[in-house]
């Protein structure tokens, strides 16, 4: 998972970065708005955690701007404004959780995992990656026009992967949203149903990648030039 955390505290962000490493979550700090707005355009982050009092302006307009461009990554608002006005207030601006400090780290933690497994698992009326096109309404793939033949359980999967795509998806969601799906799988199906995926996306010019130890991505794969084998 690839977290910005929006916040000028360097003993909050310190603890927390460290916290999330160990989970095998990437992270990266803004301390200021302008900063965080030149980082989250190449970023393309799975979750923001935000604070609202930064050194160069409020983090609630700001969030407000951003959700115009980004109107669907999950954003936390982190802050000390403990007042029900103020929740509001940023549950308005586009915050899609809101803690108070001080708080549990367990509980941040469990309320971005909820997040993040309910991005993944939202539904798209039609996802396109290159040549490959996901259509939940009809359970479809399709690369070229050609359905491709899956089980439910590779659907589920591949439809996981091309909504985020090329953002990496933990297999720990991929567990979790089949589950919600009632497709409980063990550990290790994962990565059959992934083997089965990558056999049937060959001629379809993309590819899974796996990053050991913490989940998949879909990417698009180089095509040869004309001529070229």
């Amino acid at each position: 998972m690839q977290i910005l955390l929006i916040e000028d505290d360097p003993i909050i962000s310190w603890e927390l970065q460290l916290r999330w490493k160990q989970l095998g979550w990437a992270v990266q700090v803004c301390e200021r708005l302008d900063r965080a707005t030149e980082v989250v355009v190449g970023l393309t982050p799975d979750l923001l955690v935000l604070d609202l009092s930064l050194p160069d302006g409020d983090g609630l307009l700001w969030l407000q701007r951003w959700r115009k461009g980004d109107p669907r990554t999950p954003v936390l608002v982190l802050t000390a404004r403990d007042q029900v006005a103020d929740r509001v207030a940023g549950l308005k601006a586009g915050a899609d959780d809101y803690l108070v400090k001080p708080f549990s780290v367990d509980e941040l933690d469990a309320r971005m995992e909820a997040l993040l497994r309910r991005s993944v698992a939202s539904r798209t009326r039609r996802a396109q990656l290159g040549r490959l096109s996901w259509l939940p309404d009809e359970g479809v793939v399709s690369c070229d026009g050609r359905p491709l033949e899956l089980n439910p359980r590779e659907f589920e999967v591949l439809g996981l992967l091309i909504q985020r795509a090329p953002r990496l998806v933990p297999k720990r969601v991929l567990l979790d949203a089949l589950a919600e799906r009632n497709l409980e799988v063990g550990d290790s199906a994962i990565e059959v149903y992934v083997s089965r995926l990558r056999k049937k996306l060959q001629d379809c010019h993309v590819r899974i990648e796996t990053s050991r130890g913490f989940g998949y991505r879909l990417v698009l794969d180089a095509e040869p030039r004309d001529g070229a084998p």
